[in-house]
């Protein structure tokens, strides 16, 4: 569609309002000021946690393909530095974005940075994390849901064990991300008087820091004192797994979060309890329907039919989706039938009598 000759850029610009359903200069020169009539940007928090990158990214990306065939996504992400990805947000304003999807390093901190693409024309969408500021929609989970399931399978794998005395240790996530604070209150609301929550820290999303926070709890409680511990995400998970199996007491039940493929074969393997899979495809499908409405001026009701009021006191149209917790008992029923991994991914060579066992090959 694009040419030289200027009769047929004319109608090239007319076949691309159409194909998505709304006039505008062309964005294929993402460095032109006019440029991003049709240009969604996609901020992401890290590269460290495995979803984004492998998932989310590319499930975006394909469902705004599906949905406008000539829409451009501008990726970037932020590698857990909040200013950077504030950075990140200058950038694609500059270059002519017109919906933002963003995935909030640090929800407080990235508030100027959505008001001022806001003031500039710019819709943003809040994906998975709820940004501070005037964000226009929001797509996650239900993430009070998320901590009771996360907290609800430590009950479970503790069974008799889960009295009032049994000292658990409570690994929560980044206080800078809303939705530790959303898994730490259904955590809570779980656990709180069915068991002793002794020790309880912030590993930052980091397994390096979960595993110092770990080796804190055993050198403060004693090891063989330590009845289970809930991990707010599968990459703190497997620090702590570590940590725990150099102490003796990797068989401890321990949660975790995300459906990570490591997390999944520490399932198989006993070393971790459960973990909580939230479908990447739906939630990378829901932006993508978001943000393309919101570029085409659209209304979102039908998308986003509920209501949740960010840290800012912002009240954002929201579409929340069901979590689900995976255990043993469920890989083939949960990541294995939507085709998150195959088992043939998951029952590698280390893994394949613990898989023969849970009925997986």
């Amino acid at each position: 569609m694009r040419r030289a000759a200027v009769p047929v850029l004319v109608s090239a610009l007319a076949l691309t309002a159409a194909a998505c359903g709304k006039a505008g200069d062309d964005d294929n020169d993402s460095g032109s000021s006019d440029s991003g009539s049709k240009s969604i940007g996609l901020l992401l928090p890290d590269n460290v946690t495995e979803r984004y990158e492998k998932f989310d990214k590319p499930y975006f990306e394909a469902k705004v393909k599906e949905l406008c065939s000539d829409c451009k996504v501008e990726y970037a992400n932020a590698a857990a530095d909040a200013n950077k990805q504030a950075q990140q947000v200058s950038t694609m304003v500059t270059k002519g974005v017109k919906v933002i999807v963003i995935s909030a390093q640090d929800s407080a901190a990235i508030k100027s940075s959505i008001q001022s693409a806001v003031d500039k024309g710019v819709k943003v969408v809040a994906y998975d994390r709820l940004a501070q500021g005037p964000v226009s929609a929001y797509v996650s989970f239900d993430n009070v849901k998320v901590g009771e399931l996360q907290g609800q399978a430590l009950l479970d794998a503790l069974g008799s064990k889960a009295t009032a005395k049994s000292k658990v240790v409570m690994i929560n996530g980044d206080d800078a991300d809303p939705n530790a604070a959303q898994f730490k209150e259904g955590a809570h609301k779980t656990l709180d008087g069915k068991v002793d929550i002794a020790y309880e820290q912030s590993g930052l999303w980091k397994d390096t820091v979960a595993a110092e926070k770990m080796s804190a709890a055993i050198t403060q409680l004693g090891a063989k004192n330590i009845a289970g511990v809930y991990a707010a995400n599968d990459g703190m998970a497997g620090g702590i797994a570590n940590t725990l199996k150099g102490a003796g007491i990797g068989d401890i039940p321990l949660t975790g979060q995300d459906a990570e493929l490591a997390a999944i074969q520490r399932i198989v393997a006993g070393t971790q309890s459960a973990t909580v899979y939230k479908a990447y495809k739906p939630e990378a499908d829901t932006a993508a329907e978001l943000a393309i409405s919101l570029l085409e001026g659209k209304d979102i009701k039908s998308i986003a039919a509920t209501e949740v009021t960010s840290g800012s006191g912002n009240k954002v149209p929201a579409s929340l989706l069901t979590p689900v917790s995976v255990t043993v008992d469920n890989i083939k029923d949960t990541v294995i039938k939507d085709k998150l991994y195959t088992a043939d991914q998951i029952c590698t060579a280390a893994y394949a009598a613990a898989c023969k066992k849970a009925g997986l090959q």
